[in-house]
């Protein structure tokens, strides 16, 4: 704020002490020629009589007293303009003494569960009660409050994981993020294969992980020639992927984007790009550690140690 809108403030706010004040005394005191309490000369019905009779003296005193408690209160907490208070109360200080009181709290919660590996965490339901609210605060809002996932986002309930689903695999995702990048071939593949380059592509991709594995139409046959000069490098030549890189099995019936014809142009031709945002220095290890926890216990219902698949 700056000097000019700070001293408007304490100006507004000085008046309205002050004309508060004037206003109770003006209205209170008895001026001359006012009428008696009793002689207000309105009577109705013979006997019923207005009386003109002031506010109680406490009353008023209680009134005194507000407007000098509301002065106590502006020189001890910031109210005047830029001026502090001579209390330096500031809700950003509060804030920070609350948070510090949560975090303890949470700290004294967590402390059980740090440090301890996923797939031991996963067998204790009191864990895993916590990742499961952990879960629900961050992560439901893309991958659903069941974990399902939607277009763009993984499900986390299967045993499809671009990028590992082992324990330490998924604590790592959590922890640090992903960034998955899938380059725009459109131009690339069009100047190699002509304008269906793209369709050959996905003729071949849709055949990869049938029976026998080898295309058999015109489309296919062109698509394979053209996936082994772009795509083999991150997808590998059997198309299963590769998780250290994030690129996904292309030979299952999981399409994070879709698998329309539409959606798969639109992968291919203008590409992709995914992140999953860093948590360990948001929530720490341990709360990383109980809600990895949880997600791995989504595909390992019965707390089993052994790893599925990693796709």
């Amino acid at each position: 704020m700056s000097a000019g809108w700070s001293w408007y403030v304490i100006a507004l706010v000085v008046l309205n002490i002050f004309g508060c004040a004037w206003l109770l005394w003006w209205t209170s005191r008895r001026r001359p020629g006012d009428p008696a309490p009793e002689q207000t000369s309105h009577v109705w019905d013979g006997d019923l009589t207005e009386y003109n009779k002031p506010l109680p003296k406490w009353w008023i005193n209680l009134f005194y007293l507000t407007i000098a408690f509301s002065i106590g209160y502006l020189i001890w907490y910031p109210g005047l303009g830029n001026f502090p208070g001579l209390g330096h109360w500031t809700s950003q200080s509060e804030q920070k003494h609350d948070a510090q009181v949560a975090a303890a709290t949470l700290e004294k919660t967590f402390a059980p569960y740090q440090g301890q590996p996923i797939d031991v965490l996963a067998r204790n339901p009191q864990a895993l009660k916590l990742g499961k609210a952990i879960f629900g605060n961050n992560c439901a809002v893309c991958h659903g409050s069941a974990g399902k996932g939607a277009i763009g986002y993984p499900n986390l309930t299967d045993t499809i994981w671009h990028w590992g689903g082992s324990p330490d695999q998924i604590l790592e995702t959590i922890q640090h993020g992903r960034e998955g990048v899938m380059p725009a071939w459109g131009k690339v593949l069009e100047g190699m294969g002509g304008p269906d380059a793209v369709d050959y592509v996905i003729a071949y991709v849709r055949q990869l992980g049938q029976q026998g594995g080898a295309p058999n139409d015109f489309a296919a046959s062109r698509g394979k020639a053209l996936y082994e000069g772009v795509c083999v490098a991150c997808h590998g030549p059997e198309g299963k992927g590769n998780p250290a890189m994030g690129a996904p099995d292309l030979t299952d019936a999981y399409w994070l984007y879709g698998d329309s014809r539409e959606a798969l142009r639109e992968t291919i031709r203008n590409g992709r790009h995914g992140v999953m945002p860093a948590w360990g220095e948001i929530l720490g290890d341990t709360r990383t550690r109980l809600v990895a926890a949880y997600v791995w216990s989504l595909s390992h219902p019965n707390g089993s140690a052994t790893t599925p698949e990693s796709r």
